[in-house]
């Protein structure tokens, strides 16, 4: 193959793979997994929160049924040490002031305990439904993943063969001249090359003017065009 040949070939691969490229990226499927992942980890962070939260929760639950429990167990002590044997009037007096001072204390923590009990279950069943939206997203992750890997395939199997046939045939190309078009399909978006078709190039389409022909004949078949400054190929369409 040709040198301007190469070069056309070359470029007509770079605009096939490009153009696959964009099928892929815009493929229905990839944007679902982008929307699952957003979703995913806006359930994974709100999840942390209400974990720590549940996890307090559960420790103000767990210090405040102690207490209750701890009051109790003293009521039950003194009332022991009341109903045991006799006792004098101020015993019995200091027994009912014991008892007196423990049952507000129970009725202060039963009246504490209900709400903290209602907030853990509250924040319980938030986890729970957290962690279902989080399997329920990354199943559907997995399904639509499968999906776009099967819709994909043939578009897949075409970039790798169109990726193989540029380099071969970019390695027919000498150094210089394939970083020249590297350089010129970069700033022209994937047009780097045109052909002159008569005495117009086939891009920039900016009919040349006479005298211009004898300069490009000092370049060779593969020089510049002097309008728009892309790769120009002035010998015939093999």
């Amino acid at each position: 193959m040709t040198e301007p040949a190469a070069l056309m070939r070359l470029q007509e691969l770079d605009l096939e793979l490009l153009k696959h490229a964009s099928t892929l990226s815009a493929m229905p499927q990839r944007k679902r997994l982008q929307t699952i992942e957003l979703a995913s980890r806006k359930v994974a962070s709100e999840l942390k929160g209400i974990v720590g939260q549940r996890k307090d929760a559960q420790t103000d639950v767990t210090e405040a049924e102690e207490a209750l429990a701890h009051y109790r167990a003293k009521t039950a002590e003194v009332q022991a040490e009341a109903d045991a044997g006799e006792h004098t009037h101020r015993e019995i007096s200091s027994f009912e002031q014991q008892l007196t001072s423990l049952a507000k204390r129970i009725e202060k923590s039963e009246f504490t305990l209900g709400p903290l009990r209602e907030r853990l279950e509250r924040l319980e069943r938030a986890e729970r439904n957290a962690r279902l939206t989080a399997d329920r997203l990354e199943t559907e992750r997995a399904t639509t993943q499968s999906e776009l890997e099967e819709a994909s395939r043939d578009l897949r199997a075409q970039i790798v063969s169109l990726s193989r046939e540029r380099e071969q045939v970019a390695a027919e190309l000498p150094a210089a001249l394939l970083e020249r078009y590297e350089a010129a399909r970069k700033r022209f978006k994937g047009l780097g090359v045109e052909r002159l078709r008569g005495n117009v190039p086939s891009v920039c389409r900016v009919k040349l003017q006479p005298s211009q022909f004898h300069d490009l004949a000092q370049h060779g078949e593969i020089t510049e065009c002097p309008y728009c400054h892309r790769i120009l190929i002035t010998s015939e369409e093999e």
